[in-house]
């Protein structure tokens, strides 16, 4: 699998990993978004420092779940991008969306 789930609390971390393309990003969103409905969290945090390639369904996928958590009223964070995807998500505005750590 693609993407692992952890459940504290108010907080969804999923941990990425692999490539994110479009083959393997609706199995990706599906899992996250059943554990946002499932926990309704605050924050949901995402992993990507075991991501090796993604293309623009990477872009797609953060959008996406963005927009599920602004229904709750909740944030989503993005983490240990490496370098590149650092770049990409910036230049896509997405750390106007969400906060890059």
């Amino acid at each position: 699998m693609a993407v692992e789930i952890q459940i504290k609390e108010d907080v969804v971390r999923a941990y990425l990993s692999g490539e994110i393309d479009h083959h393997s990003a609706a199995q990706i969103r599906e899992t996250i978004d059943e554990s946002i409905i499932q926990a309704a969290p605050a924050e949901l945090i995402l992993d990507f420092a075991r991501v090796t390639f993604m293309d623009s369904s990477g872009i797609g996928l953060v959008m996406g779940r963005f927009r599920l958590m602004q229904e709750t009223g909740g944030k989503v964070i993005l983490q240990n991008l490496p370098a590149p995807l650092r770049k990409v998500m910036k230049l896509a505005g997405l750390d106007k969306l969400a906060e890059i750590q």
